[in-house]
């Protein structure tokens, strides 16, 4: 247990070494990983173990807000800004001051925006919409994404000036997939979680069939998706031993990695081989729908951490023009 991140595995080891070095600096975070890893949950953990961590910790999801309200959403607005403008509106930073601003799906910012995040990050101020006065913003920055932001930069989606502001410290976090070690850790912690909630602490555990399912599946959806699962199985249990039902494990990934996503399990060497054959196929192209990620059937995070892994050098791949 550290802050609600549970697992014993190198994978969330390594994560935890490294939000312990970085958590009482100032530095800017950028965590990377797939939906449902828990990249709230390490923001979180940096936090609390910063020296804002009496201060607030102010989260904004980029995705879901309408872009045409995010500059208001950021950095507030003044009375009569814009049509509904009624009164000054306090934006996510300010109300942050002193203390920590988590920026999930960073990749999904509009062009305005960036250029507007740039700033508070060059600068330490901004202006609130329709507003003229220079704030200044004491705020530290922790941006999360499961979007390949290095093939954002080659699509010119996503600025290389604000890349490399929030690219102070990565910490990449690793799907469920490639650390299944720890899903009886996570299995125990949410049934304990949910069995008391529910009223049925006569729950003691997981049959093993189940649990080797739990293990065998490829869990697209991470630790969230586990997280529904054992909530699912408690909700419907009527003895003191969860099972679960295998068609609830149906998705388009099937209830195992699929074919073209089991790659590490080959040898080294071999994996090698076929991820160097797809780069030059794709030349060097590792996510979108042409690219290697897609047709090696795996997510483009999995891919690039197998490409450090095994050392593969991606540019040498790349059209020449």
């Amino acid at each position: 247990m550290f802050e609600e991140i549970v697992g014993s595995s190198p994978a969330v080891k390594e994560v935890l070494a490294r939000v312990s070095q970085v958590a009482p600096t100032d530095a800017t975070v950028l965590l990377m990983g797939e939906t449902g890893t828990g990249k709230e949950l390490i923001a979180r953990a940096l936090h609390k173990r910063s020296q804002r961590a009496a201060k607030a910790f102010v989260t904004v999801n980029c995705a879901v807000i309408p872009q045409a309200l995010l500059g208001s959403e950021l950095f507030g607005h003044e009375k009569g800004a814009f049509t509904g403008a009624l009164q000054r509106r306090l934006g996510r930073f300010e109300l942050a001051e002193g203390g920590t601003i988590f920026l999930d799906e960073i990749g999904e910012l509009p062009a305005d925006m960036q250029s507007a995040l740039l700033r508070v990050l060059q600068e330490r101020e901004f202006e609130r919409v329709g507003g003229t006065q220079t704030i200044r913003a004491d705020v530290r920055v922790i941006a999360a994404t499961n979007r390949d932001l290095h093939a954002a930069l080659i699509d010119k989606t996503f600025r290389s000036d604000l890349f490399y502001r929030l690219h102070v410290f990565p910490i990449e976090i690793r799907p469920l997939r490639e650390r299944k070690e720890d899903i009886s850790l996570l299995v125990e912690y949410f049934i304990d979680r949910y069995a008391s909630k529910m009223g049925k602490k006569n729950i003691r555990g997981i049959n093993q069939k189940s649990l080797e399912l739990l293990r065998s599946y490829f869990w697209p959806g991470n630790i969230r998706e586990l997280q529904n699962v054992i909530e699912r199985a408690i909700i419907v249990s009527e003895g003191d031993v969860l099972w679960i039902d295998e068609s609830w494990l149906s998705t388009e990934s099937g209830t195992a990695e699929p074919a073209t996503g089991t790659i590490s399990k080959l040898p080294p060497d071999r994996e090698k081989k076929i991820i160097e054959a797809t780069l030059a196929e794709t030349q060097g192209r590792v996510s979108g729908p042409s690219g290697a990620a897609r047709k090696l059937g795996i997510p483009s995070t999995t891919l690039e951490s197998r490409i450090r892994s095994l050392k593969i050098n991606k540019h040498r791949f790349k059209a020449l023009d």
